[in-house]
Order: structure tokens, then C-alpha cells, then sequence
């Protein structure tokens, strides 16, 4: 009786212990297998994928966004030259030098091959002209030994520049050394920054807008290749006492200018999109979707004027797409005029 007792006992908890055996495993493989997730998961992975900035982009399942970055990208590829050969200019900046060497072929396709942005010396250390030849000197050898010929190599001063006193005297230098220096007005740098920085396959529905510490330039083409160039304050707009409001409202009546059918992408130069694209580039990418202008945020007043341009312009013209090529610049626009 004792023994059928216990077995009474015990019977129905063996019992359950082995049903619960297949459950627990059922259970454990739909976990492990993802049968069992909750739709909120399958959101989540959904928000991770990128938009494109063109048809021609990757495809959302094949590119991830940062977490940053406004999760646009621009997948335009220039041509590569052909049986190019390397060209070298520099711009003679009111604070230093910025160099530029590209290979480009009789099509004027181009590729860039390096740019110092003005890390090769400072015009502190040319007190006396002897110091100015000396330190051209060295600045036009290494190019030379970057591979580009002497007839090869230009000089661009920049109409900010030129205002300043110790340009002059370099511009005097290097004429002494047998180089033409290249004068160039805000109507010419616009026009020079849209050669070098809008693709054909965008020449009938985009602009360009460089946003320069002196100055910014608007530019687009019209009809019969025609291109038109407007000018308005820079970054730097606040060093002259001009306020906020009006710096605002003189760009977005000049913005205003460009033709409804050409508002489509603005391609964008200068050193305040240079530093906002800084902030969400994707590794070596060439073009850079800026994000809108309402969520950047800076201690910098020259940022932060330069911000009020950029937005000046987005509300003029109701562009969505403001895309930062890290390869493009006036000057390269120079050496693509040359014949």
C-alpha cells in the first residue's frame, strides 16, 4: 500500500515533466529561429536603411544610415580622363595658399590628384620680399615634383583677396619669376566655381552656390549656355555690421532670381558647407547631401552667418537637395577655361 502510495504521488508530476520537455524545445527554436518576433522589431530594422539622393543610388537594403547624417547620399559618377595630363593652380588667398592638382584630358574631364588647403606655409613667415621668392620658391617645386610641368602651373588671386596689401607684393613676385597671375571679379568666380562643380547631365536643372567668407555667388545657365551669376554677402557679413535679418532677406530676393526649372539640385562650395558636410560625411565619398539648415547648431559666428545664408537660399528657392563636392572649386573651374 506504501509503494502504491508514493507512485500515486509521483505520477502526475512525471507526467507533466515530460510533456512540458517538447514545449520548452518548441519554444527555444522559435526564439532562436526569430518565428516568435514582434513587429516592433521588424520596424526597427526598416528605420536602419538609407533614401538616395538619385535613381542611380544603392538600393535601401544595401546601405546603412548614420545615426548623424540626414541618410541621403548623391551617387554621381564623373567620367575619368583619358590620356590626361596633370595641371596645377594655386589660389593666392587672403590668409595663406590653397593648391590644386588634376589630371584632365582634351575633353576637360578631370579627376583631382591632390589639395593642400593652405598647409604648406603662412604668410607669417614672408616678412621681406626675399622671404616671399624664397617660399614661392619652394611651394612651386613641390608641385614640380608632384609631376606637373612648369607651363602647367597657375596662379589665381581671388577678389577677396585682393584687397589684402601682401598679395599684391606676392602677385609682383611671382611676375618677376615669369608666371602670369589671374585676376578674378565675383562674376567670374561664380561663373568659374559652376564650370568646375555642375555635371552636363545637370545643367538644365540645377544651380550652384558658393559661400565664400567675402562673398557668396549664385549661378546657373540659361539658355545658349549662357551663365548668370549674382553676388551677396559672405560668411564673414557680420564684420561689416550687417545684421542677421538683412543679410537673410538681401540673398533669399537674389536666390529668388533662378529660374523655377532650375531649382532642382544646388550643387554648394565654400568654407561654411565645407564644415557642415564635415560633420556627416561617409568615409572618402566625393558628393555630401547637406542636411537642412534648421539642424545644424554652432558656437561659431561665422558658421552660424553662414548657416543664415544657406537658409536664405533653401527658402527662396524650396530646393531640398544641397549636395557638397569635396573636389570641386573655383579655381579648378580656372584651369577648365584654359584653352
Amino acid at each position: 500500500m506504501e509503494q502504491r502510495s508514493t507512485w500515486s504521488r509521483l505520477r502526475w508530476p512525471i507526467k507533466a515533466f515530460i510533456i512540458a520537455i517538447p514545449i520548452f524545445l518548441l519554444g527555444y527554436w522559435g526564439y532562436k529561429s526569430g518565428v516568435f518576433n514582434s513587429h516592433d522589431d521588424v520596424k526597427t530594422e526598416a528605420t536602419t536603411t538609407t533614401t538616395t539622393g538619385s535613381d542611380e543610388g544603392p538600393k535601401p537594403s544595401e546601405a546603412k544610415t548614420k545615426t548623424t547624417a540626414s541618410g541621403r547620399t548623391f551617387n554621381y559618377e564623373p567620367e575619368k580622363p583619358v590620356n590626361g595630363e596633370l595641371k596645377g593652380v594655386v589660389e593666392v588667398g587672403a590668409s595663406g595658399f590653397n593648391s590644386f592638382i588634376i589630371n584632365m584630358d582634351a575633353e576637360k574631364r578631370w579627376e583631382i590628384v591632390s589639395k593642400d588647403f593652405g598647409q604648406s606655409f603662412a604668410y607669417e613667415g614672408m616678412a621681406t620680399t626675399e622671404d616671399i621668392r624664397a617660399g614661392l620658391k619652394k611651394y612651386i617645386g613641390d608641385m614640380f615634383d608632384k609631376g606637373v610641368r612648369s607651363k602647367n602651373v597657375h596662379f589665381v588671386i581671388s577678389s577677396g583677396a585682393q584687397k589684402e596689401p601682401k598679395t599684391a607684393i606676392i602677385a609682383s613676385e611671382l611676375k618677376k619669376m615669369g608666371y602670369v597671375v589671374n585676376l578674378v571679379t565675383p562674376d567670374q568666380e561664380g561663373k568659374l566655381a559652376l564650370k568646375s562643380v555642375l555635371p552636363a547631365a545637370y545643367r538644365d536643372n540645377s544651380f550652384v552656390t558658393d559661400i565664400g567668407s567675402g562673398n557668396t555667388k549664385i549661378s546657373w545657365v540659361n539658355a545658349g549656355d549662357n551663365v548668370q551669376a549674382v553676388e551677396t554677402p559672405g560668411a564673414k557679413y557680420y564684420e561689416k555690421g550687417l545684421k542677421d535679418d538683412a543679410v537673410y532677406g538681401e540673398v533669399k530676393t537674389a536666390a529668388a532670381k533662378i529660374p523655377s526649372g532650375k531649382r532642382e539640385v544646388c550643387f554648394i562650395l565654400g568654407g561654411v558647407p565645407f564644415e557642415l558636410a564635415k560633420e556627416i560625411r561617409n568615409g572618402e565619398e566625393r558628393y555630401t547631401v547637406l542636411n537642412d539648415p534648421d539642424t545644424y547648431k554652432s558656437d561659431k559666428i561665422k558658421t552660424k552667418s553662414g548657416v543664415n545664408i544657406y537658409k536664405a537660399i533653401k527658402d527662396a528657392t524650396n530646393c531640398d537637395t544641397f549636395v557638397f563636392d569635396w573636389d570641386a572649386n573655383f579655381t579648378i573651374g580656372f584651369l577648365l577655361s584654359l584653352k
